[in-house]
């Protein structure tokens, strides 16, 4: 079965226009002309058309699915499998998150008044997924956008406008520090306790799995743990497409990592222990929302990000709202 057969590159009005003519995000609905059936359908064109599929990740960053017959948890499970990429643990990330079927899990359950800053997906440790999935099972009330930015193009923008700035960054990279109490706290968008962020209750398999992920873990008489994680690279080179990206979580920890426990200001430094300057990092924040952009959520809607190419966010939303996620390697 031939691509252009079954799946129909469309354009919608959120979608940006960057290097050499390419939307941003891809958008792909069925032909109009096919008659789709079920889940079935939509898995065994994914199978036929992977390759085609991974080209035109590969070309934008991000791919839109919408239209599909993709109506509930287990069958986005079927179509992110129908990929064939290997699943990650989310072993090390921030967001509290429960399992819902399979390699499903919910997205950052943060409160919804909350807005969730740009990040690339656990870029603040070594071990990190190459692409990720996003479901819309249930459509929001208002707002509650999944905002998507290119890598390249920040780095390309705060090199010109910061270039000793950047330099630095890439000198010395960045230290991350963030405190984790035991259990999770879904009243904050950083509260994924030690026992889930390592998947254990035992504090010596915690320690070894931190330190498999080269992070330092001071324990503190309540209970909690300071995670300490770096020097770690704040720039990356994308090889797939020979560019630098702006690979990191500062923006998301400097501006968003605040709770009970961590403070913001605090939670990441350059990699020599030395204070980031706060204009920058608010202008740089400012420079992710310029190039972004945030294609409101439709039921059903599946957007697949290669998080190599892309930093993604999530915009306060009034209720209901569910979006699953999946993480590959």
């Amino acid at each position: 079965m031939p691509a252009e057969t079954f799946f129909s590159e469309i354009t919608i009005p959120h979608q940006k226009t960057h290097d050499q003519n390419l939307l941003f995000p891809a958008v792909l609905s069925p032909k109009n002309y096919v008659k789709v059936l079920n889940r079935d359908d939509v898995v065994e064109a994914i199978r036929a058309q992977k390759p085609w599929l991974e080209s035109l990740l590969h070309k934008s960053g991000a791919v839109l699915f919408r239209g599909f017959p993709v109506t509930t948890a287990p069958e986005f499970n079927d179509v992110v499998e129908a990929f064939g990429f290997e699943e990650l643990p989310y072993v090390g990330g921030a967001a509290p998150r429960t399992n819902v079927v399979g390699r499903v899990f919910t997205a950052n359950e943060a409160p919804p008044d909350q807005k969730i800053p740009f990040h690339h997906e656990m870029a603040q440790v070594p071990t990190f997924p190459s692409k990720l999935f996003f479901y819309c099972e249930v459509e929001p009330g208002k707002g509650g956008e999944t905002p998507i930015v290119l890598s390249h193009i920040v780095y390309q923008r705060m090199k010109k406008e910061y270039p000793e700035f950047v330099e630095r960054l890439e000198e010395h990279g960045l230290i991350y520090t963030r405190v984790l109490g035991e259990d999770d706290d879904p009243s904050s968008p950083i509260g994924r306790g030690w026992k889930s962020t390592f998947l254990t209750k035992d504090k010596g398999v915690a320690a070894e799995r931190a330190a498999k992920l080269g992070m330092k873990l001071e324990w503190e008489e309540d209970g909690s743990v300071k995670t300490i994680m770096g020097p770690i690279p704040a720039i990356k080179l994308d090889k797939a497409r020979q560019r630098k990206i702006w690979f990191n979580s500062m923006v998301a920890a400097y501006t968003g990592w605040e709770d009970a426990r961590n403070d913001p200001v605090k939670a990441v430094t350059f990699g020599d222990g030395e204070p980031l300057p706060a204009d920058i990092i608010y202008d740089c924040l400012k420079i992710l929302d310029e190039e972004s952009v945030a294609v409101p959520w439709q039921k059903g809607d599946v957007l697949l990000l290669d998080n190599w190419a892309v930093l993604h966010s999530r915009r306060p939303f009034d209720p209901p709202r569910r979006v699953l996620a999946s993480l590959c390697k």
